[in-house]
């Protein structure tokens, strides 16, 4: 089945999606949109400006409810009143550097959120497939310079990739203690880095680079040499949707975890991430910045899982995915075109992309 079967299999379903007003929570609310999808988002108001979320027009077909996963009642009423067919958890504390900054708190929205969701999850009584969107930083990370596959120990230094590989371990044991032969199917989903137009968010590599080239500033980065697993947000977006698609289908992929990564040979180094800058002129002046924080150095995803069960294989390599999210802030930034032409463009590309 080809990925516009794939995206066209959820119109008309009741979706319930977490985090919808974050940057990858906002690209899949315009995927679900654009197929008629009737989708209810519960997050938190937009922490950036601009936002994406808040540069999009979606259709009557959205309900959007700003309210915070840590509240129990308020995520439980607005997930009742949705009645979902298909659930996407990707509301999160997504950053490490601010899980240094505020520990406790991104254990709460990261851990305890979770758990909220599973209760939620535990007393429904109609049929649900649930995706929980977790990281590739929940492994423990030896630095060994091998492929995380999904049997691997999981671990995390930082308090951010402790917190996923916490609820990690909390989905896991709500899905064998009670969703085992029960109406609801689920399972996790730990991407990489991903990228692509419409993120603001601070300290993360495009958007630091963006945020440079506009006020005409140095570059400040922490680790040149450090490897990810750089993808297109339209990447995992569309593996999420094939997991979820064949949880309903497919009985036998019900719990447990899986990678949605480039092909190795397209793993690189943030160094790589600004020579290819370099090249389109948008990095100038780059700044080494001493931190004695903890950060992995070596994160590489074995996707085989996701290739062989649920066919799902990288279109784009990194480069291109780059160089695309490139061309997208500099379409933005000078008013060329909108944010929905934008992501409607990139969309149309990479589903003709063979």
């Amino acid at each position: 089945m080809g990925l516009k079967e794939v995206l066209h299999f959820y119109r008309g379903k009741r979706i319930f999606l977490t985090g919808h007003t974050g940057f990858k929570g906002s690209w899949l609310l315009y995927l679900l949109d654009s197929v008629g999808a009737k989708v209810t988002g519960y997050s938190l108001a937009p922490h950036t400006t601009p936002s994406l979320f808040n540069s999009l027009k979606f259709s009557n077909n959205i309900t959007s409810i700003i309210g915070d996963i840590r509240n129990k009642e308020k995520f439980q009423n607005a997930f009742n009143e949705c009645n979902p067919e298909f659930v996407f958890h990707m509301a999160a504390q997504p950053l490490v550097i601010e899980s240094y900054k505020n520990p406790k708190e991104t254990f709460d929205i990261n851990f305890t959120g979770t758990l909220n969701l599973l209760e939620i999850l535990k007393d429904y009584n109609q049929k649900v497939q649930a995706v929980f969107i977790t990281t590739d930083k929940v492994y423990e990370n030896l630095e060994l310079g091998i492929p995380f596959l999904e049997t691997d120990k999981l671990g995390g230094k930082d308090p951010y990739s402790a917190s996923k590989a916490a609820s990690e371990i909390l989905i896991d044991s709500y899905a064998k203690s009670f969703f085992k032969d029960s109406n609801v199917s689920l399972a996790t989903a730990r991407a990489g880095n991903v990228i692509g137009g419409g993120d603001w968010s601070e300290n993360r590599l495009i958007p630091d680079i963006i945020r440079a080239k506009l006020a005409n500033e140095p570059l400040t980065i922490r680790s040149p040499k450090a490897i990810r697993p750089w993808q297109h947000v339209l990447e995992p977006l569309f593996g999420y949707l094939k997991l979820a698609m064949g949880l309903h289908d497919n009985p036998e992929l019900n719990i447990g975890p899986w990678n949605f990564g480039p092909e190795i040979k397209d793993v690189k180094t943030v160094e790589d991430i600004i020579n290819i800058g370099k090249k389109l002129e948008i990095v100038g002046e780059v700044v080494l910045e001493a931190s004695n924080l903890v950060e992995a150095q070596c994160l590489m995803l074995n996707i085989s899982k996701a290739k062989q069960k649920l066919n799902f294989k990288p279109k784009w390599c990194s480069e291109r995915a780059i160089e695309n999210t490139f061309k997208w802030y500099h379409n933005y930034n000078n008013g060329i075109v909108n944010a929905n032409n934008l992501i409607e463009s990139d969309l149309e590309i990479y589903l003709n992309t063979l």
